[in-house]
């Protein structure tokens, strides 16, 4: 294949991605995105193997190619929706460790060049790598969070500001002696690993202070660190497009990080700083009694209000994932339509372990797309709402955001379902949220608790509604 074409592959492959990124903003258009960011990557990926800068091993890279395929392949028909935040966040150290031995290689097999274009490169290299393992490692302890193989609460490390400017700064001073040729240790290849080691502990060190209601965040502040780590990679191979690419990726991460901390209240640089978990989970739990007593709801009773109600709004949490309870939802919100009762679904930015947890379940079980909203949009109607169902949520529609100055959730937006005739919360107990916070609003006298597993719970409502 000629350069040319190969340029021009480039170029299609470039438009196909920002149309990508223009369908994944709409969920009627979020499959038609999918499919051009597919036929781009494929574009992409041909252009390079068969191109002129690969003049050997073709078949070694087509071969390996196909293993890591059938790995993509295998993970995506095995791992449940329940597991798609902790396997985005481990794909995300793919593209890290990914910068990092790339860095690594480049620099290892020298680039010919001298003077300041030889300093130029050295920097590519520095801060390939530095994205790259902060990535990796971050990504690493985001996946063991969401999969809870270690705690959601924010490991507050005494004078870790400090500590994460401490790194920072000798993560500047190794990088000024690579450049220039220092030699600590008298080998260039010194200061690199050194720094490697520092931005893998900080990456570490960044997402343990990161609290559990800031997950969501996380994964996407990881995203664009991943496209950034990409970016690098294509300076340090001067690919042209893995540079847009990585560009492309890095900022709209960017981007959603900003969005979904404006709607949390937060700023970014305090999400990086320690999160909104707290370790005070226990504490919180071991004073239910204290805030009054609950009013549990049977199922007869739940099925009775949807019936006798005109308007309805669903608001469906990470509790529905877990359960898997997302198509019985679809199936008792078409059989209350059928009755020409008004449902609509509520969806706070931050619902779920990763941006858009819950939209992707909805759109999984065929829920219209019409009725689907998000915070803003429906915040104002739950005065005139009769019957308001949390399937699994907690901190996203939690009073104390707004009552409690003091919350570790405070000034956090959140659905004000409350408002509302009477609210239906579907649990499994009394436990506290992600954020360790307990919930006034199971104690308001116009909420109702309707514990159970939400699948099994929702099943039984359903077969009273038919």
């Amino acid at each position: 294949m000629s350069a040319e074409l190969v340029t021009v592959s480039y170029i299609g492959a470039i438009i196909l991605f920002i149309l990508t990124l223009g369908g994944l903003s709409h969920q009627e258009t979020a499959r038609k995105g999918n499919l051009y960011g597919m036929i781009g990557m494929s574009m992409a990926v041909l252009a390079t193997i068969f191109g002129p800068q690969v003049t050997s091993n073709t078949h070694l890279i087509v071969i390996t190619m196909l293993v890591g395929g059938s790995i993509g392949i295998t993970l995506a028909r095995k791992v449940e929706m329940t597991q798609m935040p902790e396997l985005v966040a481990i794909l995300h150290s793919l593209v890290g460790i990914a910068a990092v031995l790339v860095g690594y290689v480049n620099f290892m097999g020298g680039s010919g060049l001298s003077g300041i274009e030889k300093s130029i490169h050295e920097v590519e290299i520095y801060i390939g790598v530095l994205i790259g393992a902060i990535t990796f490692s971050g990504s690493v302890i985001a996946f063991c969070k969401l999969s809870g193989k270690i705690s959601g609460s924010p490991l507050m490390l005494p004078a870790r500001h400090w500590l994460n400017l401490g790194l920072l700064i000798a993560s500047i001073y190794f990088g000024y002696d690579f450049v220039h040729q220092g030699h600590v240790g008298g080998d260039p290849m010194i200061p690199l690993m050194i720094m490697t080691g520092i931005a893998l502990l900080f990456g570490i060190h960044m997402v343990m202070a990161i609290g559990g209601a800031d997950m969501p965040v996380v994964v996407s502040m990881l995203n664009s660190y991943s496209g950034w780590a990409a970016s690098a990679t294509g300076f340090m191979l001067s690919n042209d497009l893995l540079i847009v690419v990585g560009a492309l990726v890095g900022s709209s991460g960017a981007i959603l990080s900003f969005i979904m901390c404006r709607a949390m209240n937060r700023n970014f640089i305090s999400v990086i700083a320690g999160g909104f978990g707290t370790d005070t989970g226990a504490v919180a739990s071991g004073t239910v009694e204290d805030q009054g007593e609950v009013v549990p709801i049977e199922t007869g009773e739940v099925a009775n209000l949807l019936q006798n109600a005109k308007e309805i709004m669903i608001i469906p949490g990470y509790g529905m994932a877990v359960a898997q309870a997302q198509h019985t939802v679809n199936e008792i919100t078409k059989t209350l339509r059928d009755k020409k009762i008004n449902v609509r679904f509520g969806i706070h930015p931050v619902a779920g372990r990763m941006p858009g947890h819950m939209n992707v379940l909805l759109a999984e079980a065929k829920v219209p797309y019409d009725i689907v909203f998000e915070m803003d949009e429906i915040n104002d109607d739950f005065p005139t709402t009769d019957v308001s169902i949390i399937i699994g949520a907690n901190d996203i529609v939690n009073p104390s955001a707004q009552d409690d100055p003091n919350s570790p959730i405070a000034g956090m937006p959140v659905l004000e379902c409350w408002k509302g005739t009477t609210t239906i919360v579907l649990k499994r107990g009394m436990a506290t949220g992600y954020a360790g916070v307990q919930n006034p609003l199971f104690f308001k006298e116009n909420t109702r608790m309707y514990f159970g597993d939400a699948k099994e719970s929702l099943d039984a409502v359903l077969k009273e509604l038919q």
